[in-house]
Protein backbone atom coordinates (compact mmCIF):
# COMPACT_ATOMS: atom_id res chain seq x y z
CA UNK A 1 0.00 0.00 0.00
CA UNK A 2 1.61 3.38 -0.83
CA UNK A 3 1.51 6.57 1.10
CA UNK A 4 -1.11 8.86 -0.29
CA UNK A 5 1.50 11.81 0.07
CA UNK A 6 3.64 9.90 -2.31
CA UNK A 7 5.36 11.98 -5.41
CA UNK A 8 7.01 11.25 -7.92
CA UNK A 9 11.28 11.34 -7.57
CA UNK A 10 12.60 14.61 -8.54
CA UNK A 11 13.60 14.58 -12.30
CA UNK A 12 10.92 11.69 -13.38
CA UNK A 13 9.08 12.67 -16.32
CA UNK A 14 11.89 15.24 -17.38
CA UNK A 15 14.87 13.37 -17.64
CA UNK A 16 16.46 13.77 -21.03
CA UNK A 17 17.50 10.51 -22.39
CA UNK A 18 21.05 11.21 -24.12
CA UNK A 19 22.30 9.75 -27.36
CA UNK A 20 25.16 9.96 -29.84
CA UNK A 21 25.95 13.17 -31.26
CA UNK A 22 25.38 13.79 -34.56
CA UNK A 23 28.57 13.17 -37.02
CA UNK A 24 30.84 16.42 -37.51
CA UNK A 25 33.99 17.17 -39.46
CA UNK A 26 37.13 18.48 -37.95
CA UNK A 27 38.04 21.62 -40.34
CA UNK A 28 41.68 19.67 -40.68
CA UNK A 29 41.74 15.75 -41.11
CA UNK A 30 43.61 14.68 -38.01
CA UNK A 31 44.88 11.95 -36.49
CA UNK A 32 43.86 10.02 -33.60
CA UNK A 33 46.93 11.26 -31.27
CA UNK A 34 45.84 14.54 -31.96
CA UNK A 35 42.35 14.40 -31.36
CA UNK A 36 43.41 12.44 -27.95
CA UNK A 37 45.64 15.05 -26.85
CA UNK A 38 42.80 17.76 -27.25
CA UNK A 39 40.72 15.37 -25.12
CA UNK A 40 43.28 15.35 -22.93
CA UNK A 41 43.95 19.15 -22.81
CA UNK A 42 40.21 19.87 -22.89
CA UNK A 43 39.43 17.60 -19.34
CA UNK A 44 42.66 19.16 -18.00
CA UNK A 45 41.32 22.60 -18.12
CA UNK A 46 37.52 22.16 -17.98
CA UNK A 47 37.16 22.27 -14.16
CA UNK A 48 38.44 25.50 -14.16
CA UNK A 49 36.01 27.16 -16.05
CA UNK A 50 33.59 26.49 -13.17
CA UNK A 51 31.43 24.17 -11.81
CA UNK A 52 31.94 21.04 -9.90
CA UNK A 53 35.23 18.68 -10.56
CA UNK A 54 32.78 15.92 -9.38
CA UNK A 55 30.26 17.21 -12.57
CA UNK A 56 33.27 17.25 -14.59
CA UNK A 57 34.68 13.94 -13.87
CA UNK A 58 31.08 12.57 -13.84
CA UNK A 59 30.93 14.07 -17.08
CA UNK A 60 34.20 12.91 -18.51
CA UNK A 61 33.42 8.92 -16.96
CA UNK A 62 30.03 9.35 -19.43
CA UNK A 63 31.52 10.22 -22.31
CA UNK A 64 33.76 7.27 -22.19
CA UNK A 65 30.86 5.00 -22.04
CA UNK A 66 27.97 3.41 -23.85
CA UNK A 67 24.51 5.31 -24.28
CA UNK A 68 23.21 2.97 -21.47
CA UNK A 69 25.81 3.57 -18.34
CA UNK A 70 26.76 7.20 -19.49
CA UNK A 71 22.95 7.67 -18.89
CA UNK A 72 23.41 5.61 -15.48
CA UNK A 73 26.19 8.04 -14.64
CA UNK A 74 24.80 11.71 -15.84
CA UNK A 75 21.69 10.44 -13.96
CA UNK A 76 23.51 9.62 -10.64
CA UNK A 77 25.60 12.65 -10.54
CA UNK A 78 22.56 14.87 -10.51
CA UNK A 79 23.88 16.02 -14.12
CA UNK A 80 20.52 17.80 -16.11
CA UNK A 81 20.49 17.04 -19.59
CA UNK A 82 20.19 20.13 -21.73
CA UNK A 83 21.22 18.75 -25.08
CA UNK A 84 20.92 15.20 -25.62
CA UNK A 85 24.10 14.88 -27.44
CA UNK A 86 25.60 16.01 -23.62
CA UNK A 87 27.11 19.14 -24.94
CA UNK A 88 24.84 20.95 -22.73
CA UNK A 89 24.46 20.17 -19.31
CA UNK A 90 23.95 21.74 -16.03
CA UNK A 91 24.06 20.69 -12.32
CA UNK A 92 21.89 21.00 -9.56
CA UNK A 93 23.44 24.80 -8.29
CA UNK A 94 22.76 25.73 -12.02
CA UNK A 95 26.34 26.02 -13.18
CA UNK A 96 26.53 25.15 -17.01
CA UNK A 97 28.75 22.34 -18.63
CA UNK A 98 29.47 22.79 -22.12
CA UNK A 99 31.53 19.91 -23.77
CA UNK A 100 32.96 20.32 -27.31
CA UNK A 101 32.08 17.64 -29.88
CA UNK A 102 35.40 16.47 -29.89
CA UNK A 103 35.15 14.87 -26.54
CA UNK A 104 31.84 13.07 -27.10
CA UNK A 105 32.63 11.51 -30.51
CA UNK A 106 35.10 11.09 -33.55
CA UNK A 107 35.08 13.34 -36.54
CA UNK A 108 34.26 11.83 -39.83
CA UNK A 109 37.47 12.74 -41.36
CA UNK A 110 39.91 11.70 -38.72
CA UNK A 111 43.03 9.73 -40.07
CA UNK A 112 43.75 6.18 -39.39
CA UNK A 113 47.53 5.62 -38.36
CA UNK A 114 49.09 2.72 -38.90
Amino acid sequence: MGCAGSTPAKGDGNVKKIRKPKPWKHPQPIMKSQLEQMREEFWDTAPHYGGSKEIWDALKAATKQDLTFAQAIVDSAGVIVQSADLTICYDERGAKYELPKYVLSKPTNLIQES
